[in-house]
């Protein structure tokens, strides 16, 4: 055996971490980031609801929207942020569960924005936001056990 061969029998690969193999895997690494965004987002908007200090939330809400729910468009707003705040929650406790109901979150924001103040820009946003929720489902599939 050459010096070359036993230097590389003696040396432990890299791999030889007590990391277990699916943490190393690019598509964990993507879960993990697609997981906590989809936690802390939901919860701070749901959040900023009851403060409208990133915007005034009231303004993209469509008028059709506003007419079937009972009390102020501010007023809905209210319950608009508790259900995102609990959509964060779960997806950061069981995204298997969360992640779907973001993604249909989302498709419904979208429809309010593109049938209602014409916020399409915002709607298109919204839309990258929904394929990467359906992404995060798909990968809390295979590693939220």
């Amino acid at each position: 055996m050459s010096v070359l061969q036993r230097t590389a029998a003696a040396t432990p690969a890299p791999a030889a971490v007590d990391v277990p193999v699916a943490q190393r895997e690019a598509g964990y690494q993507a879960y993990l980031m697609l997981r906590f965004a989809f936690a802390v987002a939901p919860i701070a908007f749901g959040l900023d609801k009851f403060f409208n200090v990133l915007t005034d939330w009231p303004r993209y809400l469509a008028v059709w929207v506003d007419d079937l729910m009972p009390g102020s468009a501010q007023d809905f707003m209210y319950v608009v942020g508790g259900i995102e705040i609990l959509a964060g929650i779960l997806v950061a406790l069981r995204p298997r569960y969360g992640a779907p109901v973001v993604a249909a979150w989302l498709a419904g924001i979208i429809l309010t924005l593109v049938t209602g103040p014409g916020f399409y820009d915002v709607a298109l946003r919204d839309f990258g936001l929904l394929l990467g929720a359906l992404t995060l489902t798909r990968l809390a599939w295979a590693y939220d056990r």
